[in-house]
């Protein structure tokens, strides 16, 4: 199977070439984020202050990665349940200009909104796999809130970075037509 291979900063296009259920390796810089990093986010947004990180085309992954065993460049850097981050997810998308995002599990009805709205593609990388995507991790940073340990932001140069494809631009979920297929194949 051809898998579409595509590189941050994303474009318009190379969104609209997305569909749900699209296999997709990705080569290039992405940015770490979870909860306490959005959290920040939001307060530099609320005061009209500029992110410490221009997310603008980029890729935000859902992971707080592990301290890099001895040779290695990172520990294990699975991803993490993207549903706690819906709360920060439209505005920051809106803010920013982010384009796509990497974490687990269905989004609420206003990311999905906004993800149309703003031509993004959410990502899913496979929970459990955190020790083999770490593997395609060939360099990692900390580019701001360092205190905040796992949860600093991170920059990741991975390569050839397996995902699927889980919402694309046109709100087409994979979560949700997935299910519908195998409600109908169980009947």
């Amino acid at each position: 199977m051809n898998e579409p291979r595509i590189t941050p900063p994303l474009d318009e296009g190379v969104v609209r070439s997305l569909r749900a259920g699209d296999r997709v390796l990705i080569t290039g810089t992405l940015y770490t984020a979870r909860d306490a990093a959005h959290k920040r986010f939001m307060e530099c947004i609320a005061k009209g202050e500029s992110l410490p990180v221009n997310l603008k085309g980029q890729i935000l992954y859902y992971t707080g990665p592990t301290p890099a065993p001895p040779g290695k460049t990172m520990g294990s850097a699975g991803p993490t349940t993207s549903g706690r981050l819906d709360a920060y997810t439209p505005l920051l998308i809106e803010e920013t200009g982010l384009k796509g995002m990497i974490g687990k599990g269905d989004r609420r009805g206003e990311v999905v909104d906004s993800i149309v709205k703003n031509s993004c593609v959410y990502f899913a990388a496979i929970g459990g796999a955190g020790a083999l995507i770490a593997t395609c991790i060939k360099k990692a940073r900390v580019v701001c809130y360092e205190d905040l340990g796992a949860e600093a932001v991170y920059e990741l140069a991975v390569e050839r970075m397996p995902v699927i494809v889980a919402i694309d631009c046109n709100g087409n979920s994979l979560y949700r037509e997935g299910l519908a297929r195998f409600v109908d194949n169980k009947r």
